[in-house]
């Protein structure tokens, strides 16, 4: 196992904007940590260049004690699964497998244990003797995933290794990765734009936006204490309202921050060290995150009440376990997720949003 250190590393080709800018994490032992991002967000050009593929315009990168920034890619020690797999057609699952063995002179019985080895960690036990193709997509996977881990590398690299595949068995695939990672004990480094995958698989995630590193966190915390606006609305669904901050309230806790909306309502939020609701004071603009089942539904209000917003609904879809609403506020649309009852409301119903207190979180605009 090894820790994976990337110090300040930018990546800027001749006039273009940087690709990645100041980009500083590190990634632990044994810990699978996802880079996470729309598309050209600098996340595989990241991944590139901690494979050695693409060197760094500027910063290092350290495998462990190493600074590995200029070192050959085929002498870092890593295992790379690439978005098509990049198999080769003309050899057995063995041959593809065995592949990083042969080229690292590994003997003979010891390869061949060592195969054998890789192909029960990913359940192919009996596939050996295969053509690639003669194997799913899911299975193709599987053999660039075990070609990989045989060679028992110091860090794991995977760049979107499950797009090609549908839904279902991306769900099961990924499983499959998570827990074979794990059982290795190898640290990982892996690149995808789908959401779902990053918060079902990873550790840790580090989420990024043309070039810059936005948040690391685990994905309870990037999910529900999101950094920036951009985070809240990426990770995924979010009501992003500006506002303006009142006051900081102190406390054992950490105390709290008074926000008001646009349209005067007043809310709180959390004052929590390391995030902007603790760098805030009076008269400051921000914004703030609430997600879609983070607020309360009522329908045919009364007179408005304070800390909830007055709107009417736009679209009602019926999803089985609850009602995603569209509610039309001021002119800013916004996203409710309600469980279904008997009194769903309905397009054109008038209706009450209390957002529950303690997930209402300050963000960055």
């Amino acid at each position: 196992m090894t820790r994976v250190f990337l110090n300040a590393i930018s990546k800027q080709y001749p006039g273009a904007k940087p690709a990645v800018s100041n980009l500083t994490v590190t990634i632990e032992d044994g810990e699978f940590f996802t880079l996470l991002g729309p598309s050209g967000c600098g996340k595989s050009t990241t991944l590139r260049m901690v494979a050695g593929f693409i060197q760094p315009s500027s910063g290092s990168i350290h495998f462990g004690d190493k600074d590995v920034t200029n070192t050959a890619p085929n002498k870092r020690d890593t295992g790379m699964v690439f978005q098509n797999y990049a198999l080769f057609p003309h050899m057995s699952v063995r041959g593809n497998v065995a592949y990083g063995l042969n080229a690292r002179n590994v003997p003979k019985e010891d390869k061949n244990r060592r195969i054998d080895e890789a192909l029960a960690q990913v359940g192919l036990q009996e596939f050996g003797d295969r053509r690639i193709d003669m194997l799913s997509g899911g299975q193709q996977q599987r053999v660039a995933l075990a070609r990989a881990l045989v060679i028992r590398p110091a860090a794991l690299l995977l760049d979107e290794p499950l797009s090609n595949l549908d839904a279902k068995l991306r769900e099961e695939t990924r499983t499959e990765i998570r827990s074979t990672q794990k059982a290795a004990g190898t640290t990982c480094l892996y690149v995808t734009h789908d959401q779902a995958e990053a918060m079902a698989m990873s550790d840790r995630v580090a989420v990024l936006n043309e070039g810059e590193l936005h948040q690391v966190g685990s994905p309870r915390e990037v999910y529900n204490r999101p950094a920036t606006a951009f985070v809240a609305r990426f990770i995924g669904r979010s009501n992003v309202l500006p506002c303006t901050v009142l006051g900081v309230d102190g406390g054992a806790d950490g105390g709290s921050v008074s926000i008001s909306l646009a349209d005067g309502t007043v809310l709180k939020t959390p004052r929590v060290e390391g995030s902007i609701s603790a760098r805030v004071s009076a008269g400051d603009k921000a914004a703030v995150s609430l997600r879609p089942e983070s607020i309360g539904l009522t329908v045919s209000p009364g007179k408005e009440t304070a800390g909830q917003l007055a709107g009417r609904v736009l679209t009602a879809e019926f999803t089985g376990a609850v009602n995603i609403y569209e509610i039309d506020w001021h002119g800013e649309q916004i996203v409710v997720s309600a469980p279904d009852t008997v009194d769903r409301a309905e397009p054109g119903d008038l209706v009450s949003m209390a957002p529950h207190q303690d997930r209402v979180w300050l963000v960055e605009p």
